[in-house]
């Protein structure tokens, strides 16, 4: 499994456990990375978005309340919520990533950890918060490529968006 896999499925694992027993990202990472360990790298990665999330939790949410149609935020899966949490952070702060990459990890993260129908109710609503970012809504608007990819085009450079 490739690092920033096993990094976005930590970050998700931190997410359900701060989100279940009420303690901060920061001390549910903590009581994980004891617990769990897991390799420097990924624990890096992982603590980055975690960070990230926290940042912008407050937009976050908000986006996920406007685009999760007849769903309150604490009625949803916890699951659900929280791969969104990490997607969405992904699609507002990491042009680095390209948009479909975090899309498609999300759907496999929900796919694993949620119900049967998690995959398709989180990409219903990352579809539709990437739609809106890339109309210039709220936050973002990177493309497909991500500016990343698009910087190293017009560079000349290697992008890495996974």
């Amino acid at each position: 499994m490739a690092r920033r896999r096993r990094s976005r499925e930590m970050a998700v694992k931190v997410l359900y456990q701060a989100d279940l027993s009420g303690v901060s990202i920061t001390e549910a990472f903590q009581i994980f990375c004891e617990h769990f360990g897991g390799s420097e790298a990924s624990k890096l990665f992982a603590k980055e978005l975690l960070d990230g999330i926290h940042a912008h939790l407050d937009q976050i949410d908000s986006l996920i309340s406007q685009f999760s149609e007849h769903w309150r935020l604490d009625r949803m899966s916890m699951v659900d919520r929280n791969v969104l949490r990490l997607a969405i952070y992904e699609l507002l702060c990491r042009p680095d990533i390209p948009a479909k990459v975090s899309i498609n990890e999300a759907v496999e993260l929900a796919k694993k950890f949620g119900t049967e129908d998690s995959g398709a109710f989180v990409n219903g609503i990352l579809d539709r918060i990437r739609f809106h970012l890339r109309a210039g809504g709220e936050g973002g608007g990177q493309d497909e490529k991500g500016a990343a990819s698009r910087e190293a085009a017009e560079t000349g450079g290697d992008a890495d968006g996974s």
